[in-house]
């Protein structure tokens, strides 16, 4: 006998996705300076697999460039996201894909916060507090079940990136 799992947002509300970005011939030369801005890091994780639906995050509104912010003189990098229902079982896991993304696309120099968006997950603080910590985030990657899932949703990001 199989086990059949139940998904707890079986019927996800789904959202537009933005259009690309436009690339610019300042964009492409290697020599001009230019700084991370919101929509750049946002199209670093707009992609990113759902672990439960085989939609991005940013099609079920889990992520929004609006809740991206960037400040290149401080090196640091905030995300909020928005679970799909106040008692997501994969936040978590969200967000740890979220900051395993950024730590692989970002220079080193930033420092970055993955935070649930306030007001939308029933246990926001002890998700918050988990992601914040980095030797459970480090002993987290280090889980090799843990970072094979994490692969599968970040696949797409690699998709579409190229």
């Amino acid at each position: 006998m199989g086990v059949v799992e139940t998904l707890l947002n079986s019927n996800p509300k789904l959202y537009v996705k933005s259009d690309e970005r436009i690339i610019t011939d300042a964009d492409r030369d290697e020599d001009l300076v230019d700084e991370f801005d919101e929509r750049e890091v946002f199209d670093l994780i707009r992609n990113i697999n759902d672990p439960e639906h085989p939609l991005t995050l940013e099609e079920l509104n889990v992520v929004e460039l609006s809740n991206v912010k960037v400040n290149n003189e401080k090196n640091e990098v905030i995300i909020q996201f928005t679970p799909t229902i106040p008692n997501c079982s994969m936040a978590t896991l969200i967000g740890l894909t979220i900051r395993v993304q950024l730590q692989r696309s970002l220079p080193a120099r930033f420092k970055t916060k993955v935070l649930i968006t306030p007001g939308t997950h029933s246990t926001e603080d002890a998700i918050n507090k988990q992601l914040g910590d980095k030797e459970r985030v480090a002993a987290a990657t280090e889980n090799t079940a843990l970072i094979q899932t994490i692969n599968q949703c970040l696949a797409t990001v690699e998709k579409y990136s190229h």
